[in-house]
């Protein structure tokens, strides 16, 4: 199990590079984390909702993201609420206190070890990621994430500290010594992350820290930030550009304030000449040469946000002038002439103007449409991959004509209008047909395919140069004991 001293220290990053790297040495590995807090999720091949970091840790050992992969999902929908996913299925809204300090957490826990004992029926070894922090005490006792599913599981834990951010003395001895005994005992060695330099100039240190908590460092991983692959949480959105830059292709996408699954343009930010930034401010996006519009969690919110802060007007002032403006899934439900919430699925708002570019409406439905979608994009032949995951249904208006983006099964999907078009369809940069299009004039796109693969061999190697990870798995061989169930 892969734990951290806080959010962000690298835990999905490391997780993935250890499941390809069990691939590769004949192991039948798969991912597992109890629950989520994300909007970067994805569908899986039967239809169910889960965390986009365990589906990328199932590309990387060549495994199609299941559920049992990631049990729970929250999906934050506004400062107080968020989706409850179990078991990929919608299964209603939880305010955060109540989830937080209720006492249906038993509940779920039972129901995220289920889902890893059916993982483990088929699966060797287990990778399990935490979450956040292992030692937040106003909240362990609910915790269902780390070390209870740790002592549950019998994993041997790994603590990931990340040596940019500072402090990193103080976030392992402060992590350590606020942990019961049986939970330090799982605790079975460090790993740092992201060091800078020669790491010999960091022996010394090295020496004072095992010293100092009594567990060995297993290694020390540097600092690569062009070894990147799609990230899960909002968090990672501090690593992005928010400013145009001259001298490249901008696009930018609008920095929403429920904005969901970013992943879907980390395709584009692996072309050399595009330059993508995230922004919020008016002046900036009046720069851009494309402008999108993401997918959100509050469509509803965020129609009111743009009118009010003048980013409609440069939408709109973008589409009139020729510019290529484009929706995702939320992005989609935003340029059409109406949204309307009938059964209050976002909040309080029955019926907004959208921005007028589609002649669509768009009505939320309580039950959630999930799946893999094959389809074509505009009149290119060749088939695409994609999948939706949104709650809204969306039709073109009486007396307009039919002008989709996509077809699915030879049925029109989406909207096109001059140099607009949207759709629902999230993974749709993935495609070398779509990204072609986008990109007009470019010859040769690179297959995101081969780059992520690339990128998934590069990461394990990398740490098995600075891990020992053969070590690792012996004594993980030696320590396999029968599992006592806990429930």
């Amino acid at each position: 199990m892969i734990v951290g001293t806080a959010s962000e220290v690298g835990k999905s990053f490391i997780c993935t590079g250890i499941l390809r790297y069990l691939s590769q040495e004949g192991f039948y590995p798969a991912p597992f984390k109890a629950q989520n807090m994300s909007l970067n999720s994805y569908a899986t091949p039967e239809g169910g909702e889960m965390g986009r970091a365990q589906a990328i840790q199932a590309e990387a050992c060549g495994l199609k993201g299941h559920t049992n992969m990631n049990p729970i999902l929250l999906k934050p929908q506004n400062e107080q609420e968020s989706q409850l996913i179990l078991h990929g299925n919608l299964v209603g809204k939880r305010q955060a206190k109540s989830y937080f300090l209720g006492e249906d957490k038993d509940l779920l826990f039972e129901e995220a070890y289920k889902a890893f004992t059916q993982l483990q029926n088929s699966y060797e070894p287990i990778v399990i990621e935490g979450a956040g922090s292992i030692s937040e005490l106003n909240l362990k006792h609910k915790d269902i994430t780390n070390l209870r599913m740790a002592l549950a599981t019998q994993a041997d834990v790994y603590l990931i500290a990340d040596i940019d951010r500072g402090g990193v003395f103080g976030s392992l001895y402060g992590t350590l010594e606020l942990l019961s005994p049986e939970e330090k005992t799982s605790i079975k060695g460090i790993i740092i992350n992201k060091f800078r330099g020669d790491p010999q100039l960091f022996s010394a240190a090295r020496t004072q820290i095992e010293d100092l908590v009594q567990k060995p460092i297993m290694g020390i991983l540097p600092y690569n930030p062009d070894l990147r692959i799609p990230e899960e949480d909002s968090v990672s959105l501090e690593t992005k550009s928010f400013r145009p830059r001259k001298n490249k292709k901008n696009i930018g996408i609008v920095m929403f304030r429920y904005l969901s699954n970013y992943t879907d343009f980390h395709p584009l930010e692996q072309l050399e000449d595009i330059h993508i930034f995230y922004s919020d401010n008016p002046k900036d996006l009046e720069q851009v040469d494309i402008l999108i519009l993401p997918g959100t969690k509050n469509t509803m919110q965020e129609m009111l946000w743009m009118r009010q802060n003048g980013v409609a007007s440069v939408i709109l002032q973008a589409w009139k002038t020729g510019k290529t403006v484009i929706g995702i899934c939320g992005g989609y439900q935003l340029m059409g002439r109406s949204l309307h919430d009938p059964h209050h699925v976002e909040g309080n708002i029955h019926t907004l103007p959208g921005l007028g570019i589609f002649p669509t409406q768009t009505s939320l439905e309580r039950i959630k449409q999930v799946g893999q979608k094959i389809f074509k994009f505009r009149k290119d032949p060749r088939p695409c991959t994609g999948y939706e995951i949104h709650m809204g249904n969306t039709k073109i208006l009486p007396d307009h004509p039919v002008s989709p983006a996509v077809w699915m099964d030879d049925l029109p999907h989406g909207y096109s209008q001059g140099s607009a078009w949207g759709c629902y369809l999230h993974g749709i940069f993935e495609n070398e047909a779509v990204v072609k299009h986008l990109l007009q004039g470019r010859k040769k796109i690179p297959s995101y395919a081969q780059e992520k693969e690339n990128k998934y061999d590069q990461l394990a190697h990398m740490l098995s140069q600075h891990l020992p990870l053969k070590k690792m798995i012996s004594q993980l061989e030696e320590n396999t004991d029968p599992i006592p169930n806990p429930l």
